[in-house]
């Protein structure tokens, strides 16, 4: 292969991917048609349909070793191509297939699985997160194996359909499979950049802790006129024990929480600077009246490179239509935990309902169940691999890429630097306003198509890293 001329976009490369864009749309929106939604077992089929999609694709582009893997839940998909040169680098490409429930159906504008282009724009459950990403990475490497018969570097896919639950089947399959998985570095897409002409290197990602907290007190609900005020209500406890959980600073209270938290050094702290996002910009896609965290640190910091503790749910008593009144006998509260390096995930359970205990009156019982968790991930800005995805961004937008943490988790992404070793690359081409997990998640198209010189440009870059 001429590198020289694929560093360029030759003519002929740059025709097949102008000619082409028509047909990866078309493909893309068929694999979007596929409701592959993984929390919901009425669409365990369609899971597995997407699978089967995805398989037959990375055949008829030219991927060898393709194999729908079922490893105890939903199916895993590889397929690789291991024919460039001997010093060659090899890129473990990542991503996943499955996608999150629509609700509420209602405020879609168009059918959540019928793809509509409307502008630049295409709508769809999956568009973004992460079916469009991932496409753009196969589209790239057919590109190069329909133009030039090869690649620059070696390459392996490994998708997965349980991202959104949580990476069970490939976080056991992972460790065991590490022969085959070797790889220099891991390529993950299921990120975004900041605006269409200026991208972003994610190189940190918070890990996370879930949990329920669960308040009882009365053996059963009590009739509220014949026990109010005599009875401590699980509701009114739970909410005061919530209320103890960040001090007026907005920082949280759980003795030990900071204790293992890795300080942003002087450089990190810099780099986030750079970053053009601040108060004014998260108002206004927030909607808050005003910006709220920690006291001490920027909102690029806060979002991304400090833990937090957040409510995400609370239910207790009677909430149907009408009324009813009652002294519940338990309230619930669902809570969430954004961590950062090095705070272990599987202790932050434990701190949470040690402190609450601490706190809680005798008149209720209190505990705390963790449903999932998962470290931190931070790749150092300096290692090669890092400059390798700032020229290729910068090749393909024209512009240098900025650098930040990203405040949500991959669940995989630890396991993966744990198991192979490798330094992971979130290039992501999604925009901050997609709605991932909301109606109306949609991909910006020009994008897309720059996604896939992205994926093309990093190859070659890799090579000369």
């Amino acid at each position: 292969m001429n590198h020289s001329a694929t560093a360029a976009f030759d003519l002929k490369l740059d025709a097949f991917l102008q000619n082409a864009q028509p047909r990866q749309l078309a493909e893309l929106s068929e694999w979007l048609r596929i409701p592959s939604v993984s929390t919901q077992s009425q669409h365990n089929e369609d899971v597995k349909r997407a699978a089967d999609w995805l398989a037959r694709k990375m055949t008829a582009i030219g991927l060898q070793n393709v194999e729908v893997i079922r490893a105890g839940g939903h199916p895993i998909v590889y397929g690789d191509w291991l024919h460039a040169a001997a010093a060659a680098p090899t890129v473990l490409i990542y991503g996943h297939y499955d996608v999150q429930p629509v609700d509420p159906l209602e405020l879609w504008t168009s059918p959540p699985f019928e793809p509509s282009v409307r502008g630049e724009d295409l709508f769809a459950r999956g568009a973004s997160d992460d079916k469009g990403q991932l496409f753009a990475h196969v589209a790239a490497v057919e590109a190069l194996l329909s133009t030039y018969g090869e690649l620059p570097v070696n390459v392996k896919f490994l998708v997965e359909g349980e991202e959104e639950v949580g990476s069970r089947a490939l976080t056991a399959y992972l460790p065991s499979e590490t022969e085959k998985l070797a790889a220099d570095v891991c390529l993950i897409s299921d990120t975004h950049i900041l605006a269409p002409d200026l991208p972003l290197i994610i190189y940190g990602l918070r890990g996370m802790w879930a949990g329920e907290i669960t308040v009882r007190g009365p053996s059963q609900d009590l009739h509220s006129g014949m026990f109010g005020g005599a009875v401590h209500n699980p509701n009114q406890a739970l909410c005061a024990l919530l209320a103890q959980l960040h001090d007026s600073a907005g920082r949280i209270t759980v003795p030990g929480f900071y204790d293992d938290v890795q300080a942003l050094s002087a450089e990190e702290r810099t780099a986030l600077a750079q970053v053009p996002y601040d108060e004014e910009k998260l108002i206004q896609e927030s909607g808050v009246p005003a910006a709220w965290g920690e006291d001490g640190f920027t909102v690029t910091e806060r979002i991304g490179a400090r833990p937090t503790l957040e409510i995400n749910g609370i239910w207790g008593g009677f909430i149907g239509d009408g009324f009813k009144t009652v002294i519940p006998a338990e309230a619930h509260a669902k809570v969430s935990c954004r961590l950062v390096p090095d705070q272990q995930s599987s202790a932050v359970g434990p701190l949470i309902e040690q402190f609450l205990l601490q706190i809680a009156p005798p008149t209720v019982e209190v505990t705390v169940n963790t449903l999932q968790h998962a470290p931190a991930t931070v790749v150092p800005l300096d290692v090669p691999e890092i400059k390798s995805a700032a020229r290729a961004y910068t090749r393909v937008f024209g512009a240098e890429p900025v650098f930040s943490r990203e405040g949500g988790s991959i669940p995989i992404a630890t396991v993966v630097q744990e198991a192979l070793g490798i330094p992971i690359l979130f290039m992501g081409f999604g925009l901050p306003d997609d709605n991932l997990h909301a109606p109306n998640e949609k991909l910006h198209l020009p994008n897309f198509y720059r996604g896939i010189r992205v994926g093309i440009a990093l190859m070659e870059e890799l090579i000369s890293s």
